[in-house]
């Protein structure tokens, strides 16, 4: 048979709340990531139009529009608005329009997204990468900042992501961006009096030009939480010490 993921354009909760939660992957990384993994077809269903299917409606639908005969469910899935309680519920459904259901089961420690987003908001990087699979990706434009940075002699490219893509927690990060070892601040830079959110990455040795294009941004551990120096000076000490931190030659 041909392994097959049916997936939504946009989260459930943008449309069952009108609210969509900080997103893990952008609906175009998530099936950039089934690609990759060698997923033979992905299917894309607009929620809105099955929000108010029954378990058993779905499955009917996934058999005739997809000829589904097999559905694997998460160890702690539902689906459908009447939120069946048992996995066997979902077995007898299945039955019914012959798709046979199994249950996955994982070795590892429970797995969710919002675990995972907790996580990355409290910078617990690594729990986050450890239940994602892979180091969580931020990916983006490089844009032009304030030039603080290489002023103070550690040039960064400031990266702008999607506005539904979840920011960990702000601090200083040591990632991979362009294959190569870095460190990335999260944050307002509150001592120069900044007042929004930027993600700026310095990488040692790094003498190319990265304006207008898209980097991608890997977390890889956590340096330390934002804060407010007195002084420039101090400020510039703290990064060297950072960049040390992350095992760089300063």
């Amino acid at each position: 048979m041909r392994s097959a993921v049916i997936t939504f354009d946009v989260h459930p909760q943008s449309v069952l709340s009108g609210k969509s939660p900080a997103l893990l992957t952008t609906f175009e990384e998530r099936l950039s990531m089934l690609r990759k993994e060698g997923v033979d077809d992905i299917y894309v269903s607009h929620f809105a139009d099955i929000s108010r299917m029954t378990a058993a409606e779905f499955m009917l639908m996934m058999r005739r529009e997809y000829g589904v005969r097999v559905l694997l469910m998460g160890y702690d899935h539902r689906f459908g608005s009447d939120r069946l309680a048992d996995f066997e519920d979902y077995q007898s459904l299945g039955k019914e329009v012959g798709i046979e259901v199994k249950k996955m089961q994982s070795s590892l420690m429970p797995v969710s997204s919002s675990s995972i987003r907790r996580a990355l908001l409290q910078s617990d990087i690594l729990s986050a990468n450890k239940m994602l699979g892979y180091a969580y990706t931020l990916k983006g434009n490089v844009v032009h900042g304030r030039g603080i940075g290489r002023s103070l002699g550690f040039p960064t490219a400031n990266v702008q992501v999607a506005k539904e893509k979840l920011i960990p927690l702000a601090g200083v990060y040591g990632v991979k961006c362009c294959g190569k070892g870095a460190i990335c601040n999260i944050g307002t830079n509150p001592t120069i009096g900044g007042t929004e959110t930027s993600i700026e990455i310095h990488i040692p040795q790094f003498s190319g030009n990265l304006y207008g294009q898209e980097v991608s941004v890997s977390f890889e551990r956590f340096i330390r939480p934002e804060q407010r120096f007195d002084n420039l000076e101090t400020l510039q000490t703290q990064i060297k010490e950072d960049i040390r931190t992350c095992g760089f030659a300063v």
